[in-house]
């Protein structure tokens, strides 16, 4: 422990230049007095640094000096990838690793790049969850983050799509974030009838219990966690949608298609595309992921998309859209308050 520490103030002290007792003391949570010890410490093992004296006083190491010690422990070079993503390194459980590791890599390298390094953080922020959504509560994620770094089979109590619940035994292969929510790649660790044992993604939201058992596996020295994910995702978003619906959209409609459908979407819109009538209006294929939901995906749009079909789901809309207007013929215009009628801005 004193060890870590004093490789801490050394590299405290190479990285910022002039750092007081005090300044140590917090960034270390240790009392004024222990720093006094370290820095004794330290200039017994050979270490240059000496003490600036006044109200401006405090540490620094001479001129010149540099240790070509990075002190970077096991877990902290692991960490060094999510070193730009300290919230998702803080639910994996790595928060503090991030930073000490980000405080020796600072301290190794030449003062032109360490200055560009803290400029970097100071001017660039990756915030990963999308607009009108909160990052997914996940509870199992640092369990789950464990048995990946460890190559431990976990076992699990998982509930499908649909709420349905089954229990699994898993080979946890990585984790993938994903627009602000995790996912497990692994593979099941019992035999499947002789057949290759297939890759499988898990949301770590949905999983209700998990174990990790003191059981290691061999990892397959072929797998790729990108690849596998981007041949996974785009499958996925391919399966997906499987209702291709036939509409007319109007400018206003087709410009929007983008912003509300993503871009996989709004390529096979454009894709098959006719001309612009006379009014602009464009007939188009949008694939949906079912009639029922479609449905109310469309309705979004309001006047400025007509269903063409299947036939199916015109009806839908067409019944939709009847049953709002019933609702609010029944119940009358709502009487709206002098002055504040809204207007278009």
């Amino acid at each position: 422990m004193r060890a870590s520490r004093l490789l801490s103030v050394l590299l405290t002290l190479q990285t910022r230049g002039h750092v007081t007792a005090q300044e140590l003391a917090d960034e270390l949570e240790v009392s004024v007095r222990t720093v006094y010890r370290d820095i004794e410490s330290l200039s017994a093992a050979g270490i240059p640094v000496y003490a600036e004296r006044g109200p401006a006083g405090g540490y620094r190491l001479l001129d010149g000096f540099r240790t070509r010690i990075n002190g970077l422990t096991a877990d902290e070079a692991d960490s060094l990838m999510l070193a730009g993503l300290p919230g998702p390194a803080a639910e994996l459980g790595l928060g503090a690793v991030v930073a000490s590791a980000q405080l020796k890599v600072r301290a190794g390298l030449a003062p032109e790049l360490r200055e560009r390094a803290a400029r970097t953080g100071e001017r660039f922020h990756l915030d990963t969850v999308g607009w009108y959504t909160e990052a997914e509560r996940s509870p199992h994620l640092a369990d789950a983050a464990n048995a990946v770094w460890h190559g431990r089979r976990i076992r699990i109590t998982y509930r499908r799509w649909g709420g349905a619940v089954a229990p699994r035994v898993l080979d946890p292969y990585g984790l993938v974030l994903k627009a602000g929510v995790w996912y497990l790649v692994a593979r099941h660790a019992g035999d499947e009838g002789g057949q290759p044992r297939k890759d499988r993604t898990y949301r770590v939201g949905r999983i209700l219990e998990l174990t990790v058992l003191n059981e290691e596996f061999e990892r397959d020295p072929g797998f790729s966690l990108s690849g596998y994910w981007t041949t996974w995702s785009e499958d996925f978003e391919r399966n997906l949608y499987q209702v291709p619906a036939v509409v007319r959209l109007s400018p206003r409609a087709r410009a929007a298609v983008a912003g509300l459908f993503g871009p996989r979407r709004e390529r096979v819109v454009a894709e098959t595309a006719g001309a612009p009538d006379a009014e602009g209006w464009v007939k188009a294929v949008l694939p949906l992921e079912t009639l029922r939901f479609g449905a109310l995906e469309l309705l979004r749009f309001g006047p400025e998309v007509e269903v063409l079909g299947p036939p199916e789901l015109r009806a839908d809309v067409e019944a939709a859209a009847r049953a709002v207007l019933a609702m609010y013929a029944a119940g009358g215009r709502p009487e709206v308050e002098s002055g504040t009628e809204p207007s278009d801005g």
